[in-house]
């Protein structure tokens, strides 16, 4: 039987080249020029610092557009508050992995809304979605392409 799953997942590697791209794109603005503001990686979570609000700003328009580039979506980014210590002003981006439950409800619900007949299982942190015919299966996942969401999703796992 033919299945699927939906998945909201951020590329690692990915997401270092990203944020590399950010940093030279920092190191290479006259704006920024002498001023200690960048980036820094570890596992899904990146740190922006600079040395005031305004250019903290800046650095986030920045890593906005580098991660459009490298396809990662900035529905993923969960934004915590602003810290200052000293001179410096940072903040904590956490790249979101795995799709709540709330949202795994709703995207169950809208394919079973669906007069095709399909299967929809929530596993965990995804969602299994089978059917028996592989077209219903790709009506299904064009449908919530259509749909907006609060995160990004992607269609793994393709099986016939």
């Amino acid at each position: 039987m033919p299945s699927f799953d939906i998945v909201s997942e951020v590329n690692l590697h990915t997401l270092t080249n990203a944020v590399d791209q950010a940093n030279r794109v920092i190191q290479n603005r006259f704006d920024f020029n002498g001023v200690h503001a960048g980036f820094t990686r570890n596992e899904r979570e990146v740190e922006m610092f600079a040395e005031n609000d305004f250019q903290l700003k800046q650095c986030r328009s920045i890593l906005h557009a580098t991660l459009g580039k490298c396809d990662i979506d900035i529905r993923c980014i969960d934004e915590q508050e602003v810290r200052q210590s000293g001179k410096k002003i940072a903040q904590n981006l956490t790249m979101r992995h795995g799709i709540d439950k709330d949202l795994c409800k709703e995207i169950v619900k809208r394919i079973k809304q669906g007069a095709l007949k399909i299967q929809a299982e929530i596993r965990g942190d995804s969602v299994r979605v089978s059917g028996k015919k592989r077209d219903n299966l790709q009506q299904v996942i064009g449908e919530l392409k259509e749909a907006s969401f609060s995160q990004p999703l992607q269609f793994i796992n393709m099986r016939d």
